[in-house]
């Protein structure tokens, strides 16, 4: 079970605009072999949908929870769904 691919349904908030947050979520899920994407939302959140094997999920995580040097983040919302597979890579969404 540990072998199979996971989803990440993620929220984050605080000040995670403007701070190259999308651009970190980027660098750490390709670094983690991660497809999916990221994008801002109008309300001033991030939201971001990963698939992956859920060890490297769960490290895509802590990172939305710490966020790049200049961000702050006060709430991450997560939540777990099964996997579509309809990801080839990892991207920047247009706000939504």
């Amino acid at each position: 079970m540990e072998h199979s691919i996971n989803r990440l349904h993620a929220t984050i908030e605080g000040r995670v605009q403007g701070v190259s947050f999308r651009y970190f979520v980027v660098e750490q899920a390709q670094r983690l072999d991660l497809k999916g994407w990221v994008r801002n939302r109008n309300d001033g959140s991030v939201e971001v949908i990963a698939e992956g094997l859920r060890f490297d999920l769960d490290q895509l995580l802590l990172a939305l929870n710490s966020g790049p040097p200049m961000s702050n983040v006060t709430q991450v919302t997560s939540e777990w769904l099964p996997a579509t597979g309809e990801f080839t890579s990892f991207w920047m969404r247009s706000t939504g």
